[in-house]
């Protein structure tokens, strides 16, 4: 059984027997799975759990009663409940719900959508969005056009047929199908017709233009006062936007370009864009863009960084607070092409896999924007932190971290540290408590180290990785009250114990005179706060709650 998501949910038996059965919270279930891509509800089986308990047995009217209440509670739900038994003997209910013809409800006009594993209300504007985004036959299966299937392109079919061959996540009984039969397979033909997702992808060109929505791109070059300095356009319908991806990436100058960061005596060349984040944001944009609303694709491109403007609003339940984990498909037969294609991830992971990308290679994480009827995306074009880069290639290499540790460490290495409530903004999580399947290893291997307890919890990387790599950073100032420049100092020995005045110096207040620092270090000396060890210029301090420190990294 696979984790919960769009399609899957669990539920307890307590839900539908007893008296703490609440058939109004699964009613709500299922409205949001209809008024979703459809999915299942186990019910029987505990969250975390893949089997029921061997010695549970299901009432066989239990399977009416669901069926019953259901209808009684929902508006346009249509459920098919049967009892079933798993592996260990124990038996549970699947309640299997169909994607909805109409728009969906509770018996109170209540409405909900499965976003990723919760099922959100919908309410106000968004219940008319809804009916709008959801017509009861799919944009990419309609035949309006009347394109006869010999319309196609044969030379689109041909690549179309080899690529699907050669990707080893189609399975082999779709592998020997004709290419006819490869067309109805994938949802491009319907009887003797093209249907829209056939026309966009092998059709003609002047066909793919009847469709009104077919994607133009525009690449726009900006200089530093924003003025327009250079256009590329593919506006002819003569590509689909399978082969627009391709194209994008191979023609724009400005993704060709590289410049040289020091690396030690040497010097090392990093792309002005890495091509995977390039091509997943073509990718992101095509496939979940609104086909039946019209407007062109523009990549804006500034010295500084890159934004990609997309027509439509994001999907319905997906924000710019939640796109790094909600997950809800447009386009499903254009998303499962594209998946096939090994031209996306599995759904969910595209935006997860730019956080990755750029904040490994010392740049910030995506920036998304979700306007009155546009979506921006915009990424930065030079490395902010080089030495982010062997920071994390250092600590993968070692401890093999996941996806999800090299976002949060790349977070954490490009800033003094974040609180954990800070931590879980910027990860899009519900709660600091979340935090948990993120740092739990981090902290572990010892790469970062915590201060406080729950909320006042703070998490930063081990001083001494910091100070190998050269991301201990200078504090500018040009004047400071005693009183706060021995505060500063106390707060760098905690986070770098064992350092030398000159370290201190370097770090807090370069602007200030060494001797305003001296005198400040060894008033905390005088008081005890203060250690200090060693003569002249191997003396060494650290806070007197430290302890020698460790020195890792040194």
């Amino acid at each position: 059984m696979t984790d919960e998501n769009e399609h899957f949910d669990r539920k307890s038996l307590r839900v539908v027997t007893g008296k703490s059965a609440d058939f109004a919270s699964l009613a709500q279930d299922c409205v949001a799975f209809s008024n979703g891509a459809g999915g299942r509800l186990l019910i029987g089986i505990e969250d975390g759990c893949v089997e029921p308990p061997a010695d549970q047995r299901v009432e066989p009217t239990l399977v009416d009663t669901i069926r019953k209440r259901i209808g009684e509670l929902t508006v346009n739900v249509s459920v098919v409940p049967e009892r079933a038994t798993a592996g260990n003997g124990g038996e549970y209910v699947i309640v299997n719900i169909p994607r909805g013809h109409s728009v969906a409800s509770t018996n109170q006009g209540r409405y909900f959508l499965r976003v990723g594993d919760a099922c959100q209300p919908i309410v106000g504007d968004d219940v008319l969005r809804l009916a709008s985004e959801r017509p009861s036959a799919p944009w990419e299966s309609m035949t309006a056009l009347a394109v006869p299937r010999s319309h196609a392109d044969a030379a689109k079919c041909a690549a179309f047929s080899i690529a699907l061959r050669a990707s080893d996540r189609v399975k082999l009984f779709v592998k020997e199908k004709s290419d006819d039969e490869l067309l109805d397979h994938y949802g491009l033909a319907s009887g003797a017709l093209l249907t829209n997702l056939g026309v966009l992808l092998l059709g003609s060109p002047s066909d793919r233009a009847r469709l009104g929505s077919a994607p133009i791109v525009q690449a726009i070059r900006y200089d530093e006062r924003g003025t327009k300095i250079g256009k590329f356009v593919w506006d002819d319908h003569a590509l689909s936007p399978i082969e627009l991806i391709n194209a994008v990436w191979r023609e724009v100058p400005d993704f060709r370009e590289t410049y040289e960061l020091p690396e030690g005596m040497f010097r090392r060349q990093v792309p002005a864009f890495e091509e995977v984040v390039v091509r997943e944001l073509l990718v992101n944009a095509l496939v979940h863009r609104p086909y039946t609303q019209r407007g062109d694709l523009f990549l804006n491109l500034h010295p500084d960084r890159l934004e990609v403007v997309n027509p439509g609003r994001l999907p319905l339940g997906v924000t710019p607070k939640n796109i790094l984990h909600a997950s809800r498909r447009r386009n499903d037969g254009l998303a499962r092409i594209f998946h096939d294609l090994a031209l996306m991830e599995r759904e969910g992971s595209g935006f997860d896999l730019m956080y990755e990308r750029l904040l490994t290679t010392g740049r910030t994480a995506p920036v998304t924007f979700e306007g009155t009827d546009s979506v921006h995306v915009t990424v930065p074009r030079r490395v902010v932190q080089p030495a982010v880069i062997r920071l994390l290639a250092d600590a993968d290499q070692r401890y093999n971290l996941t996806q999800r540790e090299r976002i949060a460490l790349g977070m954490l290495a490009q800033g003094e540290g974040l609180t954990a409530v800070e931590l879980a903004a910027k990860l899009e999580l519900p709660d600091p408590a979340s935090l948990k399947g993120w740092m739990d290893r981090l902290i572990e291997f010892g790469l970062v180290e915590q201060t406080g307890r729950t909320k006042a919890t703070r998490y930063f990387v081990h001083p001494g990785l910091l100070r190998s790599a050269g991301l201990d950073r200078r504090t500018t100032l040009t004047r400071i009250e005693p009183h706060r420049l021995r505060a500063l100092i106390l707060e760098d020995l905690e986070r770098y114990p064992n350092s030398s005045s000159s370290d201190v110096h370097r770090r807090i207040a370069p602007e200030l005179p060494g001797k305003t620092l001296q005198r400040a270090l060894q008033g905390l000396v005088v008081e005890g706060r203060v250690v200090g060890e060693g003569e002249r210029r191997w003396r060494r301090y650290h806070a007197a709650s430290i302890g020698q420190g460790d020195t890792r990294g040194q």
